[in-house]
């Protein structure tokens, strides 16, 4: 049985699970779950993997994406990926492979990773098209093939581009946009329904996406082909007329008893960022929003895991569930192992920003603040995001036994003041 459908009759396991995780009632979160406030993206057929809620009361969660190109192609590379974002605490993960064996890298992804994992499978089919002849003709049973070759492989939720439709790339014709699409799922599907003067076959069978999502209970992330790719595209008429139709498609998956959730922006400059968010809440009714980044400026090359952590922070905090990591190399390269941890770091200090800004997860700052005043030096790397990279910055100077740090030495303030204020209580009078 569906989960949306057990959890209108009783608490399921899966609820319970994610319940305890996140230290919220189980009855609260069977709410949640049956309104579509939260999804838990759980296709049985991944067994041992751990179970993440995403949405409303959830804490914000944070996706690494992997995958090879046409250029590079790795998997032992892609499989440590896996194991640099579950080590340092990715939440989700998405495979994105272009090149190679793709079935095979995913299904070896798949058998490594212990999180949540998600794909997109409208990229395979586009590529293995392109090789064949060209990307449009792709016909509507490749794409429904490739969908549930996924479900098969127990991928937990799909990215798929159901709000690029007629509608939507006719408003993308009339729009001056400065760098057009940018999402390649996206691309795809614009180039399709263009050449073949024809609805986009994910949008026109919506209702037997459903019933494959059903079937194979993975959750669907409806993505949003035409977000924008610069800072002077951001919040303009085709981002949001296809996120007009997402909001629509949400309400439909719902009554299908399918989870859901929405993808967002993409670039966006800081002062737009929470009327997206409180736009895409409006529409869908509280639906979990998914967002890649978002990105605030367009001229940091080489830095955009930075650019985006700021957007991300401002994201959750007007409330975005669900933070894409950015890498450094993002506009410039495959990711490499390094990249995808300093992505990664980057996104959960924007994650973590953003819930104490909402008020929660105080304790842990607490604890490292009390760490850092009796210069309790391990106490600090244990409580570290990244405790690799701290405790290397503290060996730099060779000074592992003493109590300062080569930044103030013998004068750190913290220090002085401490032993002061150890002493008898000074009489000023």
């Amino acid at each position: 049985m569906a989960l949306i459908d057990e959890a209108k009759h009783r608490i399921p396991p899966e609820i319970e699970e994610v319940a305890r995780a996140e230290h919220i009632d189980a009855e609260k979160l069977r709410r949640l779950v049956v309104s579509g406030k939260v999804v838990i993206p759980c296709n049985p057929i991944a067994e041992h993997r751990v179970l993440k809620g995403i949405g409303e009361s959830t804490s914000i969660k944070v996706n690494v994406n992997i995958g090879t190109s046409k250029d590079h192609v790795d998997i032992e590379e892609e499989l440590k990926k896996v194991e640099v974002a579950q080590k340092y605490g990715a939440d989700a993960l998405m495979d994105l492979s272009t090149g190679g064996d793709i079935n095979e890298i995913r299904r070896k992804i798949r058998m490594a990773c212990k999180l949540p994992m998600g794909s997109v499978p409208i990229y395979q089919v586009g590529v293995e098209c392109a090789r064949k002849s060209a990307i449009v003709n792709m016909d509507e049973d490749d794409i429904f093939n490739s969908i549930e070759a996924h479900a098969k492989d127990g991928i937990d939720f799909m990215t798929v581009h159901c709000g690029v439709t007629i509608e939507s790339v006719e408003k993308l014709r009339q729009t001056d946009r400065v760098t057009g699409v940018v999402s390649r799922g996206g691309a795809f599907l614009v180039a399709w329904i263009l050449h073949n003067k024809r609805e986009n076959p994910l949008y026109a069978n919506f209702d037997y996406l459903l019933e494959l999502a059903k079937k194979y209970e993975f959750t669907l992330s409806l993505g949003d082909g035409l977000r924008p790719g610069c800072i002077a595209d951001a919040s303009d008429a085709p981002q949001f007329q296809e996120l007009i139709i997402l909001s629509k498609l949400v309400h439909r998956a719902r009554a299908a008893g399918v989870q859901a959730m929405v993808e967002g922006p993409g670039h966006v400059p800081m002062n737009q960022i929470e009327a997206n968010i409180r736009l895409e809440k409006t529409l869908t009714d509280g639906a979990p929003f998914y967002v890649l980044g978002p990105i605030v400026t367009d001229v940091a090359p080489g830095y955009d895991h930075i650019t985006s952590a700021i957007g991300g922070a401002l994201a959750g905090y007007f409330g975005a569930d669900f933070l894409c990591y950015v890498t450094p190399s993002e506009h410039l390269a495959l990711p490499t192992i390094e990249d995808v941890r300093e992505g990664l770091i980057a996104s959960k200090i924007a994650a973590h920003a953003a819930e104490v800004a909402r008020g929660k997860g105080l304790d842990w700052d607490r604890k490292m603040s009390e760490c850092r005043y009796a210069l309790d030096w391990k106490g600090m790397f244990e409580l570290a995001i990244d405790r690799d990279k701290a405790e290397k910055y503290r060996k730099t100077g060779n000074i592992e036994e003493r109590a300062g740090c080569t930044m103030c030495g013998d004068v750190c303030a913290m220090k002085i003041v401490s032993e002061f204020l150890k002493k008898p209580k000074i009489d000023y009078c």
